[in-house]
């Protein structure tokens, strides 16, 4: 008998009746960038519900937590496991692995470290500029002994929570989604939206939005006119930068400055994708960022005071340098450190390639 394989026969395709209808949903690479991405956070926003209520019922969450580790802890345990339902739904459907949305790559466990270590500089020279221009002035320490290092932890689980869903959200699935179906003319449309939404609904604070719009309108119109390799990379993080400010808006506490500010940060986050081939600096940075500000030298975090700090910290004088209510990312110095950790990711993916040289 003949071992010789047949011939490939290739699927069939559509009936011509159905082959228009066939091209809205789906192109070269399967279902288009835009269902995907519809398809995804629709199943998200549902399993959030479905785990938020189950959450409820069992009286783990309700509004009376506080500002806790332990309840900011448990409420993101809620999106955190929606996103991993949705990202192995999403996956089976495209066809690919929960690690192909920009989680892949070697040396996870160094970006993340890396990226934690950059957080914390970072953001520690925020507040030490602050504190040598009398813009932030502290108090006696608020724990010691046992009780720093178990908030410590505590803060720690929570944050690298936060840290996992929204990097894992922006940085994750939809950066990877929209670079694969985003041109020019398209994240145009979409910076339009965003901005007209932020007007609609948060006015005060809409600046914060329009700012990183219009710094990302005129370099992605470069590489779109150029037609250069990896534009819609940039594009969709010109998108998901955006969004990211946008987002923070609902936020109570944060002002415009701090909404640029996390749209800043969050193509920091992009060029980190772009120079790690993954997520995990960026993870590991947000949630170094987060913890030091709540945790360790105990600033309001978007307005928002923690409970259980290490030291305690508040604003003085001029809120446009002090960062007022909001805290040290509402201050116009954060522009120095966003600026400080994208060197910092530089130097690190540098002394990356070097050692990668080296070893060759």
């Amino acid at each position: 008998m003949s071992t010789t394989p047949g011939p490939v026969v290739p699927p069939e395709p559509p009936a011509p009746e159905n082959r228009g209808l066939y091209r809205v949903f789906a192109g070269p690479d399967g279902l288009r960038a835009g269902w995907s991405i519809v398809l995804a956070y629709c199943l998200f926003y549902c399993f959030r519900l479905v785990v938020g209520t189950a959450f409820v019922s069992v009286h783990l969450v309700n509004e009376n937590n506080g500002f806790s580790a332990g309840s900011v802890a448990l409420v993101e345990l809620i999106p955190f496991l929606a996103m991993i339902a949705a990202g192995i739904f999403m996956a089976l459907v495209e066809q690919r692995r929960l690690l192909d949305y920009n989680l892949a790559g070697p040396r996870p466990v160094a970006h993340f470290l890396s990226g934690f270590a950059a957080g914390f500089v970072a953001l520690s020279a925020l507040v030490g500029a602050l504190r040598v221009g009398g813009w932030l002035h502290f108090g006696p320490a608020a724990l010691g002994g046992v009780s720093a290092l178990r908030y410590a932890a505590l803060w720690a689980c929570a944050y690298l929570l936060v840290g996992c869903v929204e990097e894992g959200l922006f940085r994750g699935y939809l950066q990877f989604t929209l670079t694969r179906g985003l041109n020019f003319w398209w994240a145009l449309a979409l910076e339009i939206v965003l901005c007209a939404y932020a007007f609609a609904q948060a006015p005060r604070d809409a600046p914060g939005v329009y700012v990183v719009a219009l710094l990302g309108l005129f370099p992605c119109l470069a590489l779109h006119q150029k037609a250069a390799a990896r534009s819609a990379f940039w594009q969709a993080a010109w998108v998901t930068s955006t969004l990211f400010g946008l987002i923070h808006s609902f936020n109570g506490g944060e002002n415009w400055i701090g909404i640029f500010a996390a749209a800043g940060i969050g193509f920091v986050f992009c060029v980190s994708v772009r120079v790690t081939g993954t997520a995990w600096w960026a993870i590991g940075c947000h949630a170094a960022w987060d913890w030091s500000e709540t945790f360790f030298y105990g600033t309001a975090n978007s307005g928002i005071p923690a409970q259980g700090h290490l030291f305690s910290a508040g604003p003085s004088g001029n809120p446009l340098l002090s960062g007022g209510a909001d805290g040290p990312e509402g201050s116009v110095l954060v522009i120095g450190a966003i600026l400080l950790l994208a060197a910092l990711l530089l130097v690190y993916a540098r002394l990356g390639s070097l050692a990668e040289a080296t070893a060759a």
